[in-house]
């Protein structure tokens, strides 16, 4: 006979819930049912039975370590007895779809409501339309109710029917033998698949199923200011669900287009304003594109290309409704690539007035930087 801490693969400090575990798992891999007309693995189911209930009850396990299987003969089997076997039986009957008894209650298998799935939509927008809200009418192909059978799935003029086999419980009960004695297998119903009802004739549009594809146009409100990565939720636009469930819902994800001018980043806006060199020096009132559309603002005298400017309140609504972005923008002074004689003899006035050429004769920075490195 071999040793029971080697029968559960096992080490001799085992704890309890090391031993329940490696019983599980021999118990499921040898059980009877698994291996029907195995004569090795129902030797092997019993002898796993016996170690288990030896080494899980602590009085006869410390006779089994003290004196062996001398300690415990004549005694496994009619230690615990089969109650104390429930919690880890109800887990090898579970592979089966049922559960189990020594002839009493089981577990209901009818299947109960069920939510239907969600379903995804990808919605492009434009820049604007993100910014300031829009209203879309989307198509969504998905299953509906069927309009023929009004869902039911059966031939209209006829109805469901209670399954005859398990009376309408969803759920079938089995007797058989164990080594413990006679048990009760509770096991889906083959023939309602656990609906308690079956249907005889079947509807024609959605072949029994109760549902049928089709195409819905859904009106889409879209709040201002969402942006790529925004997802919309429509509850009850998901697919429906079966025997009383709940539909799912549709899930929007946004998508928007970049626009020509402005860069989004959050609820702020940015882009780049070219002006004159002579704005750039005397100032000037320009043109700025915003959201809302163009406005006049004051360039000031001596402004340097790359300073940013920054119109409160003119960026993108919050999502939530509550305030709004900036929008900023950078200057970018351009420099005029061909020059007439005029415009050149003006420069030329000007570089000697501003000091860029002395007047005297003197060397400017440029001069100076020359004679140092010497080219």
């Amino acid at each position: 006979m071999r040793d029971y801490y080697e029968v559960l693969n096992v080490s001799k400090d085992a704890t309890e819930d090391e031993l329940r575990s490696a019983f599980r798992r021999l118990a499921k891999k040898y059980h009877p049912d698994l291996n029907p007309g195995d004569e090795e693995a129902e030797k092997n189911f019993k002898e796993i039975n016996e170690a288990y209930e030896v080494l899980n009850n602590p009085e006869m396990r410390q006779r089994y370590d003290t004196y062996g299987h001398a300690g415990v003969d004549g005694q496994a089997g009619h230690g615990q007895g089969f109650g104390g076997f429930e919690d880890v039986f109800s887990d090898i009957f579970d592979i089966f779809g049922g559960g189990f008894g020594g002839g009493g209650s089981s577990r209901t298998r009818r299947r109960g409501p069920t939510r239907g799935a969600d379903l995804r939509y990808d919605l492009n927008l434009e820049f604007d339309e993100a910014v300031f809200g829009v209203e879309k009418e989307i198509q969504v192909r998905k299953a509906e109710t069927c309009g023929t059978c009004d869902g039911s799935g059966a031939k209209p003029g006829t109805s469901r029917e209670t399954c005859s086999k398990c009376n309408g419980t969803g759920e079938v009960r089995y007797s058989q033998q164990s080594p413990f004695g006679q048990m009760i297998r509770v096991a889906t119903c083959d023939q309602c698949h656990g609906e308690g009802e079956i249907i005889k004739e079947r509807c024609n549009t959605c072949s029994g199923t109760g549902r049928e594809m089709k195409d819905k146009r859904i009106k889409v409100k879209v709040p201002a200011g969402v942006d790529t990565g925004s997802i919309i939720s429509i509850r009850g636009e998901g697919e429906p669900g079966e025997r009383g469930g709940s539909a799912g819902d549709l899930f929007i994800y946004i998508a928007v287009e970049e626009h020509d001018i402005f860069v989004r980043e959050g609820n702020d806006i940015y882009f780049t304003a070219p002006i004159s060199f002579v704005t750039a020096a005397l100032g000037a009132e320009i043109e700025i594109p915003t959201l809302e559309g163009v406005i006049d603002y004051t360039i000031p005298a001596g402004t340097q290309t790359g300073t940013r400017f920054r119109l409160r309140n003119k960026g993108v609504p919050n999502v939530r409704g509550i305030g709004r972005g900036d929008l900023y923008f950078d200057v970018q002074v351009q420099v005029p690539k061909e020059l007439n004689d005029k415009q050149k003899e003006l420069l030329l006035h000007f570089a000697k007035e501003s000091g860029e050429i002395s007047k005297e004769g003197k060397k400017g920075f440029f001069g100076k930087m020359k004679d140092v490195f010497g080219n």
